[in-house]
């Protein structure tokens, strides 16, 4: 009996960090530019569904332009979206800027900024 009253006071779940979740980026292709909402995160794991609102089959690449030091550079690529048509593209960013262009290359790119790693620890009823 002394032993099992002894084991409740001991705390089994500690507050541990956990990876944040990932952040969905709406991008919208049209004939004179790409946007990006949200264009400001934190460095984490991203998913990128994009809409192909021209009347020609897209391309998106995710490239990135400045990173921390030490850091490998990214290129990633979706393959043909047709017009109407959605894709979707997944990454881990880390800290820097980032830009999305078009195959094409007559829409404006857009940027996305990210900042330091998000946290996950503060997020309720998370598993």
């Amino acid at each position: 009996m002394a032993l099992l009253i002894g084991g409740c006071g001991e705390d089994e779940f500690a507050n541990r960090e956990r990876a944040p979740d990932r952040i969905i980026l709406s991008v919208s292709i049209t004939p004179r530019e790409i946007t990006v909402s949200p264009s400001r995160i934190g460095a984490g794991s991203i998913e990128l569904i994009v809409s192909n609102l021209t009347s020609r089959s897209q391309q998106i690449t995710l490239r990135s332009e400045m990173l921390s030091a030490g850091t490998a550079p990214l290129q990633q690529r979706t393959g043909p979206i047709n017009p109407g048509d959605t894709a979707s593209l997944t990454a881990a960013l880390v800290r820097g800027t980032y830009r999305l262009t078009t195959s094409t290359g007559r829409q404006r790119p857009a940027t996305i900024h990210v900042g330091p790693t998000r946290s996950g620890s503060d997020q309720l009823l998370q598993p």
